[in-house]
This record gives structure tokens, C-alpha cells and sequence, in this order.
């Protein structure tokens, strides 16, 4: 889908220098607003944006300031997820630091 906006030229020139650039910043501003809103997944800003990785879209929050809530939920998940590993890896198996 294609969206258009107006905006008066110098606001628009604070933005980027070229359209392209000002389409990617506008992008880039709905896929953070949808974070923080919840209306948008994670997966679906990576569309949006294009990334390859789970990882460029933590980054790309992560510069923008903008951190995913942590619920107890999700911190029991990956404990759990942690120790299921743990036991699973023999300990003369478990990489060194």
C-alpha cells in the first residue's frame, strides 16, 4: 500500500534531503511508533523496514530508544529455556569465557 503525506518543503527538508530519504524516515517513525503503541509485532516492523534479522530490529530500537517491555512471563520463559539447555549441554561440553 502506498500512503502520501503532505508537508510544507522546509519541514520536510529537516527531515531528509531527498524523498527517498524522507520516505524511509517516515517509515522508520510509524515502525517505532507501532512498537511502543503495540500495535505493530516485531516482525512486522521487520517487514516494514525490510531487515533480514530479529536482531537489526533490536538495534534499530535499541538507537531509537525504544525498549520492548519485559513481563515476568517472558523472563520464566527464557529461565526455563536456559535451563533446558543446561541440561541438556554435559558440563565438560559447556563453552569456556
Amino acid at each position: 500500500m502506498q500512503v502520501t503525506i503532505e508537508l510544507p518543503e522546509d519541514i520536510a527538508n529537516q527531515f531528509a534531503g531527498d524523498l527517498s530519504g524522507l520516505s524511509r524516515a517516515a517509515t522508520e517513525a510509524l515502525a517505532i511508533e507501532g512498537i511502543r503503541s503495540g500495535k505493530l509485532s516485531t516482525g512486522q516492523a521487520r517487514r516494514m523496514l525490510g531487515f533480514q534479522t530479529r536482531m537489526q530490529v533490536d538495534d534499530f530500537l535499541k538507537a531509537h530508544g525504544v525498549y520492548l517491555p519485559l513481563t515476568t512471563q517472558s523472563v520464566e520463559h527464557d529461565a526455563e529455556l536456559s535451563r533446558t539447555f543446561r541440561e541438556q549441554w554435559p558440563s565438560s561440553q559447556t563453552p569456556h569465557r
